[in-house]
């Protein structure tokens, strides 16, 4: 194995966790105000999709990129209005929107089977992207570097400021947030569409950048992931960078055995392990809950102001 093949397969990794790192940050958020939004994969296909027509019908992946976020933001609404106003069953609603999100990009793609769009150019000179070992760092794409922003500055966010501590404070104790006046239900609204801004993002990657083009439910179940990384990291933002490539080391070997003709195990082995890893980790931290949790005490739990 050559130098090259280990920076290939490098930049593949980091490429391939982008999406998941950018959705289970957004979910993070989310879950930390306690709510539980089942519905990544949906916002997810939701961003992919819209991201894709604005990108071919302006020909700018920034706009595109933009109008996910929006569309994803503008999903998550329906599903806060639902559960925050309305008193909805989270992981119920949850599952509706994955569901919705399937139908409804694959509804809105039909169109746009076998199109190209114009992808991301590099935010570094060529000299820099293009060179054999500088590429490492220079030679990904903008969201890249965008989703590794987005994980510093919120653990920075959550950690150090006000908002980050009233925040936390509500997905702890909502009923004690609400007695000293803190707004609970526009709080968790604002996480919820962050969340869902995040989820659009994400989606957008698979169909403006890992893949240029359309095809239906592109995302193949990473939004599920993505809240398996969320339990993974134990809540925690500093620990979702190694999660995601975790996932991502165990997606690359299946490209990587598909790729192979001596491949020790089967591609189809590679492909089943982020979920069974994620099944897994579920399953532990489900039996580690009469120990205790790391997770938000009121994550999942309706709140109605009794004033």
């Amino acid at each position: 194995m050559t130098l090259d093949f280990f920076i290939s397969a490098f930049i593949t990794v980091i490429g391939i966790s982008t999406p998941i790192l950018l959705a289970a940050t957004g979910e993070l958020v989310v879950e930390k105000s306690g709510v539980l939004n089942l519905g990544v994969e949906g916002m997810m296909l939701i961003g992919a999709v819209t991201g894709f027509a604005v990108t071919f019908t302006t020909f700018n992946p920034w706009l595109g990129m933009l109008a996910a976020a929006a569309a994803g933001a503008a999903a998550s609404l329906v599903f806060g209005l639902l559960v925050l106003t309305f008193g909805a069953n989270q992981v119920a609603t949850g599952l509706a929107l994955a569901i919705f999100g399937i139908g409804l990009s694959t509804l809105i793609g039909n169109s746009y089977v076998g199109i190209i769009v114009p992808e991301f150019s590099s935010i570094f000179p060529d000299g820099w992207s293009r060179d054999p070992i500088l590429r490492i760092i220079f030679g990904h794409s903008p969201m890249v570097y965008f989703a590794l922003f987005m994980v510093f500055a919120v653990a920075w966010f959550l950690k150090r400021t006000r908002a980050g501590l009233i925040l936390r404070a509500v997905g702890e104790n909502d009923h004690s947030a609400h007695s000293i006046g803190y707004s609970v239900i526009g709080i968790r609204y604002s996480a919820i569409a962050f969340g869902g801004a995040m989820a659009g993002i994400a989606g957008s990657y698979f169909s403006m950048v890992i893949t240029p083009m359309w095809a239906q439910q592109m995302t193949a179940g990473r939004g599920w992931i993505a809240l398996a990384l969320v339990v993974f990291a134990g809540w925690k933002p500093s620990r979702l960078l190694g999660g995601a490539y975790f996932f991502g080391i165990l997606m690359t070997l299946e490209f990587y055995a598909k790729a192979s003709k001596n491949a020790i195990l089967p591609s189809q082995f590679w492909a089943a392990m982020p979920y069974l890893m994620a099944i897994i980790v579920l399953a532990v931290i489900s039996a580690r809950e009469r120990t205790g949790s790391e997770a938000p005490a009121c994550l999942g739990k309706p709140f109605m102001p009794t004033d």
